[in-house]
């Protein structure tokens, strides 16, 4: 009854936000209380809530002074040089500005966090999305996998959890996944390639006066390849070009190479050579700064909440000593703040119930119980095929210690390798960095203003793919 009743409560949660019937947070905290007295544990429902809160707490802390940290160094200047490099490379061509967002997310991604890792890349090419009106499903979805596939490194989170769960070493589950993981990276810039030219097609050829016409004050989302404005809800077909933009072709087979994006104020934010809030004599203080920041967070010599409430309380006061300026700031960032932390105490909601009830355990071991013997010899096939939704409906910490030593206990009996179920377990990443159980997605699709329901019906079936197609290379190259 419990396994039912949990499935049901995810698909339940899943079709409200995606049909857009609730918003994430009143669906987090809702359907979950609800579910709750339904299994007859209403009078409970109080200790799920504040044990969900009491386990995410630290991260939502995190979030927060992350957000004010990376906000106060975006607009301090910090990396305005990686904004012009990936403009320079990305002119005015959507193709070009798809596939620099999957290499910029993975190249950010190499610090562990997925949190900082979105900041800086929607503060990056945002604007740049916007003006140019490109999809921000798009932009919002290939980070996310990017990010997913590099989340694997040792000290991103889920590779540790396998090594400590299992008791073996890291390097050994994740030096061997290299090649499979790197297919994997291949595979989200081909993807990238491939969005990148179905909104080139669908926004036409562009010009510099195009480029530069003046924003509404709200756009609609577009999903690629479904038309645009109303349209798009609606599921029509349309690749050709957008209303929103009138090209000069309508089959628009490129862009105007030449179209390239002016260095003076065009009115990208964090572009603006002339912002008050510049500190370019501070500009290797900040950078020192960050490098220490995230060095000290690979090396662990404090908790991540700590080092983040550390950096962003010296950045303000180094960067804007004078008190106006500071609260300035603060309420520059609140917004965002707000939205991922009360996204993250919501999904605390969420995920007390889920495991309070007992809904998560008898979920997972029904689908362990359901595995066929026949298949006991390559539990390694089945431990990567389970881990793509396991770990979309289920916290990384649920999986890697609460279902993998089962698996690999299984594994175990059919002669499979500890070390081949713990690589296997790293496939489901890319799709994991999109479930609502992960506080950063939220960090994602804020900043980016994208509707969570939008997010998932877009990024969902790419993503599982890219764990597919990681799980195929780990086959064939025998690593799995």
């Amino acid at each position: 009854m419990l396994t039912i009743l949990g499935f049901t409560m995810i698909a339940t949660f899943l079709v409200l936000i995606m049909l857009k019937k609730m918003s994430p947070i009143a669906a987090l905290v809702l359907i979950p209380a609800l579910f709750c007295v339904f299994v007859g544990k209403g009078g409970k429902l109080g200790d799920y809530v504040i044990d969900g809160v009491t386990s995410l707490a630290p991260t939502a802390a995190m979030l927060m002074f992350a957000i004010v940290y990376f906000g106060v160094m975006i607009d301090v200047g910090l990396f305005d040089p990686i904004v012009r490099g990936i403009l320079k490379f990305c002119k005015a061509d959507p193709l070009r500005i798809v596939v620099g967002t999957a290499v910029l997310a993975a190249i950010v991604s190499l610090d562990g966090d997925g949190s900082t890792t979105f900041m800086i890349t929607v503060s990056a090419m945002y604007p740049l999305y916007k003006r140019l009106k490109m999809s921000l499903v798009v932009m919002t979805g290939v980070a996310a996998m990017a990010n997913g596939v590099m989340n694997t490194l040792p000290w991103g989170g889920p590779t540790a959890r396998a090594a400590t769960a299992l008791k073996v070493s890291a390097s050994d589950i994740f030096v061997p996944m290299i090649p499979a993981l790197a297919v994997g990276m291949l595979a989200v810039l081909v993807l990238s390639y491939v969005l990148g030219r179905r909104e080139r097609k669908r926004l036409g050829v562009l010009t510099l006066d195009e480029v530069l016409v003046e924003e509404p004050a709200e756009s609609e989302t577009v999903l690629v390849g479904a038309g645009t404005g109303k349209g798009a809800e609606k599921g029509t077909g349309g690749s050709g070009v957008g209303n929103d933009l009138k090209g000069n072709g309508s089959s628009g087979s490129g862009t105007d190479a030449d179209a390239e994006l002016p260095d003076e104020d065009d009115g990208f934010q964090g572009l603006d050579p002339n912002r008050a809030t510049l500190r370019p004599k501070l500009y290797w203080f900040n950078a020192l700064l960050t490098v220490t920041l995230l060095t000290a967070m690979i090396m662990e010599w404090l908790p991540i909440p700590v080092l983040f409430l550390l950096g962003a309380a010296l950045a303000l006061t180094v960067n804007f000593p004078h008190m106006p300026d500071q609260k300035a700031r603060l309420g520059a960032h609140a917004e965002n703040v707000l939205n991922v932390s009360g996204m993250v105490f919501a999904a605390a909601v969420f995920t007390g119930v889920l495991q309070g009830t007992g809904m998560v355990d008898h979920m997972a071991t029904w689908l362990v119980d359901n595995i066929p013997d026949g298949m006991g010899p390559h539990m390694a096939f089945v431990t990567g095929v389970l881990s793509i939704p396991l770990t979309y409906f289920m916290s990384n910490d649920g999986f890697y210690f609460g279902i993998l030593p089962v698996l690999a206990e299984a594994g175990n009996a059919h002669g499979v390798s500890t070390l081949e179920i713990a690589r296997a377990s790293l496939v489901g990443q890319p799709l994991h960095m999109s479930s609502p159980l992960v506080p950063a997605v939220y960090v994602l699709v804020g900043m980016a203003k994208v509707e969570f329901g939008d997010h998932t019906r877009f990024v969902v079936k790419w993503a599982a793919l890219t764990s597919l197609v990681v799980l195929g290379a780990g086959i064939l190259f025998g690593i799995i």
